[in-house]
């Protein structure tokens, strides 16, 4: 199975890391109810206020789709809200595969 990553680094200000962090959740959620083929997601905190928000995609169409919406839920919009600054973004593929 291929599955599309994205990958975002941003860059938080230090007084609104714990909001950034407090605004995670409810963005995950918002992602779950109105993302399709949204899979899952994790958050790399990186050096000088920098953080890397890794998003995996059943599709690139998905990712698409979601990049449309844009912040259009308020748990989008707060964790958004927060980010001082997009330092980076790309997306590539991952190939899944299983032990045997």
């Amino acid at each position: 199975m291929t599955v599309i990553v994205e990958l975002t680094r941003v860059r938080v200000a230090p007084e609104q890391t714990d909001a950034f962090l407090a605004a995670r959740p409810g963005m995950l959620d918002d992602f779950r109810a109105d993302r399709a083929g949204f899979l899952g997601a994790r958050l790399v905190r990186l050096a000088g206020g920098e953080w890397l928000d890794i998003v995996d995609w059943a599709s690139a169409a998905d990712r698409e789709a979601s990049r449309e919406k844009g912040a259009n839920r308020p748990g989008i919009a707060a964790f958004f809200a927060t980010i001082e600054a997009v330092v980076s973004a790309e997306d590539g593929t991952a190939e899944e595969h299983r032990p045997q």
